[in-house]
């Protein structure tokens, strides 16, 4: 069999605190090990994912993880799944992305995170495509969330499609600072299966995030010559709400979809706000 040597899990060390995920459990027993497609992921601190997400993926033969320092029990966890678990410092998420890439065993790539699992159904049809050449040089998949307690089906969250299934020789991710996307020169298709998102416990570490990624979005933006004005303040959060609660019919998923519409709005206002800031800031320097 071509590939590296998998470890099977351990389950007789440390506890493996993971969300409940049965509909895995059996996945490695009924579907055949693929042999020409690698796992990628990338990891810090998430030993409460990382085995889940590799539980998802047992039925893969070559599964790499590339830690970026972990502090908890990320790598002893990870290594009870696979041998090819390795540390890198942190460069960015596309630079750390296109290094795991570089370490598959070969060209078709399957870039997981941590706190995504590939459902048994999206396991079958990956195992189907694989079987002969596939048309398209990278594949979207279609992405549902799972937030206070429902899977959202609503919002800018679904089908939140991610190009994760993909060539290596004619793909590199980029160097964004946050919400990085690999660019496939060739062919791009859909797949039809879902891929699932473990993304926030709670609306506390939702915030958290949020305050992260929007930091960084500033960031970007202020590299890309961005500016912000009043409507991007005050039109463009409301604008945001409006397409998630109705348009995109957040209002179906109840509480948690006026939830996720009021956080993706409050999400566009911070970002905006933190780049408001940045580039006065940076105009006071420069007086």
């Amino acid at each position: 069999m071509v590939g590296r040597k998998r470890c099977p899990p351990r389950r007789d060390s440390l506890s493996i605190p993971s969300r409940p995920l049965e509909e895995h459990l059996e996945i490695g027993d009924r579907l055949a090990r693929v042999v020409d497609v690698s796992v990628v992921i990338i990891a810090k601190n998430e030993a409460d994912n990382i085995a889940g997400a590799l539980e998802s993926v047992q039925w893969v033969e070559d599964v790499v993880v590339v830690d970026s320092g972990s502090s908890d029990a990320t790598i002893e966890i990870a290594k009870r799944y696979t041998d090819r678990v390795t540390t890198r410092t942190w460069e960015g998420y596309g630079a750390q992305k296109n290094h795991a890439t570089g370490l598959a065993t070969h060209d078709w790539v399957l870039s997981l995170d941590a706190d995504e699992r590939v459902s048994p159904e999206l396991a079958e049809e990956i195992q189907t495509l694989m079987r002969s050449a596939p048309p398209m040089q990278g594949y979207r998949i279609p992405r549902t969330t799972r937030y206070l307690g429902r899977w959202i089906r609503s919002t800018d969250w679904y089908p939140d499609r991610q190009l994760r299934l993909y060539d290596r020789r004619v793909s590199e991710w980029n160097a964004r600072y946050v919400h990085e996307s690999v660019r496939v020169t060739g062919r791009v298709g859909t797949l039809r299966s879902e891929l699932y998102h473990y993304s926030y416990r709670d609306v506390a570490e939702h915030l958290s995030t949020m305050h992260r990624y929007t930091t960084l979005s500033a960031v970007q933006m202020m590299a890309d010559g961005r500016r912000a004005r009043w409507f991007d303040l005050i039109g463009h959060p409301l604008i945001v709400f409006c397409r998630n609660y109705l348009w995109r019919q957040g209002f179906r998923d109840g509480l948690p979809g006026l939830i996720v519409s009021l956080m993706n709005s409050y999400y566009v206002f911070c970002k905006y706000a933190k780049l408001w800031e940045r580039q006065t800031e940076s105009e006071r320097t420069q007086d």
